[in-house]
């Protein structure tokens, strides 16, 4: 029996693969919408696939036809998405919308967006609850969009019920940012030695694709109007991370640890570090969905790596994965400095 119709915006992303498996599973009828139609994307029987911009005016309205019971939208970034959304209310019975924990700020004001400043590392409560405050809304940086969208989301009240999923460190097969990239392209290469800053003891809450899309699952299964974090069941430190990542390899490497930031340039800087940790509360997805996590970090650390040593293949990093140089910088891999550093290093313990 089905559950009703299903649209998923953003389909071929790592969450909307994710996220059109297990509505699938669970008994929609999904639809499969993307950019390309879902060109490069193996769905399952049943699955109706879409080529759609939905930022070309009017296209989703009219791709729409008669409405869904549920869309589900992986590519809303800002105002302008959100009052799309909300303009399909009597078209759609609800929504569950893919935000960020780039939202918060702390006591001190202090984000995401601060992060580049001295002390600008924001020292949030550990959980973080979705009660903390956020940014302002606007249109300035990636969070204040965030913001703006689930402001404007919210806004539409009973005449639309929107789950937002403030999502953490999102990892898995597809992702276009995949941080594992830093440790597993090192063993790659064969690097015998790692610097990581903070003592290794960063830690910035992942999530997995099949975790955010159980909470998909979940939050169409239970329309309502509501802010949950997103995130795994657990938050492991940067030097844990390192270290799963070896077993996957089946290797060790030797592990410096610096007291405190990056000593020069990135050397011992990943892109989990921080001076300060950001772990998600995950009580109220718990008592208001029932969610309980599909997978844990290291258990999924495998199928990752498998796919990022597939992408990588042939091909270097800045290819395979444009859009972490463009987030990341030439310095992510700047094997020169780091060895440059760890001479140093060395000679400094004679």
């Amino acid at each position: 029996m089905s559950r009703g119709r299903a649209w998923v915006l953003g389909a071929t992303g790592q969450i909307g693969r994710a996220a059109v498996r297990a509505l699938t599973a669970d008994g929609w009828e999904v639809t499969a919408a993307s950019r390309g139609g879902g060109r490069d994307a193996t769905w399952d029987a049943g699955v109706r696939a879409v080529a759609l911009d939905r930022d070309e005016e009017g296209a989703l309205e009219k791709a729409l036809g008669d409405g869904c019971d549920v869309l589900v939208d992986m590519v809303a970034f800002d105002g302008a998405h959100a009052r799309q959304v909300t303009g399909l209310a009597g078209r759609i019975g609800s929504a569950v919308v893919i935000s960020s924990g780039a939202v918060y700020e702390d006591a001190r004001g202090r984000s995401f967006d601060t992060q580049a400043e001295p002390d600008g590392f924001p020292r949030y409560p550990v959980p973080l609850p979705e009660t903390c405050g956020t940014v302002a809304p606007g249109d300035a940086t990636y969070g204040t969009r965030k913001v703006l969208l689930e402001r404007e989301t919210l806004a539409a009240g009973e005449a639309l019920p929107v789950t937002l999923l403030r999502a953490g460190a999102v990892h898995g097969p597809y992702c276009r940012t995949p941080r594992e990239l830093y440790f597993v392209k090192r063993l790659l290469d064969g690097r015998r030695r790692r610097v990581l800053a903070y003592g290794g003891e960063s830690r910035f809450h992942p999530l997995h694709v099949s975790n955010a899309a159980e909470l998909i699952r979940l939050a169409a299964r239970k329309p309502r109007s509501r802010v949950l974090n997103a995130a795994d069941p657990e938050a492991p430190a940067v030097a844990e991370i390192a270290s799963a990542i070896d077993g996957v390899f089946g290797r060790g490497t030797e592990t410096v640890l610096i007291d405190g930031p990056a000593p020069e340039g990135q050397v011992g800087e990943t892109p989990w570090s921080g001076a300060h940790p950001v772990v998600y509360d995950m009580t109220a997805a718990v008592e208001q969905l029932g969610y309980r996590p599909v997978t844990g970090y290291v258990e999924s650390l495998p199928e990752t790596v498998e796919w990022l040593a597939g992408e990588l293949a042939g091909r270097d990093w800045r290819e395979a994965f444009p859009k972490m140089l463009r987030s990341y910088g030439e310095g992510l891999f700047d094997y020169a400095a780091e060895d440059a550093w760890l001479a140093a290093y060395d000679r400094g313990r004679r």
